[in-house]
């Protein structure tokens, strides 16, 4: 179990602004892994993954995590986060490009992580997207 929080400690780590380290963040995936971000009804595989890190970075390029716990359970992953950072870069949303609008965004965020042979086999998020979208406008 020590070894599942260790992985998703990394996972985090390697998508932080400061240290963004893509090759670092897929390595902690399974290689059938995957990601899911629940609002966006969006699921990604293989290099896609890369994705919800660097997308995020690239709207978002001071983007923070903070995390307020992680609980194991088994194979079962539960991390309650912030996402925080300011946006100046092109954010894409369910329903098209949005751009730059300078502002800061603090977002209440629950990830789930599934994990296998000490990688992540499905990581889903459960961002609150609306509160995003409130901060953004």
């Amino acid at each position: 179990m020590t070894d599942h929080k260790n992985t998703i400690e990394k996972l985090y780590a390697s998508a932080e602004a400061a240290t963004l380290d893509i090759d670092a963040f897929l390595s902690c995936f399974a290689q059938d892994g995957y990601a899911r971000n629940v609002p966006a009804q969006m699921d990604l595989r293989g290099s896609d993954i890369a994705l919800v890190a660097s997308g995020v970075a690239e709207a978002f390029p001071d983007i923070h995590r903070e995390i307020f716990s992680i609980d194991v359970s088994g194979d079962t992953v539960v991390v309650e986060l912030a996402i925080r950072g300011t946006h100046r870069g092109t954010l894409m949303t369910p329903t098209g490009p949005l751009a730059a609008t300078g502002k800061v965004i603090d977002v209440p965020c629950c990830d789930v992580f599934r994990m296998k042979d000490g990688k992540v086999a499905a990581f889903h998020c459960y961002n609150a997207f609306s509160i995003m979208q409130q901060q953004l406008s």
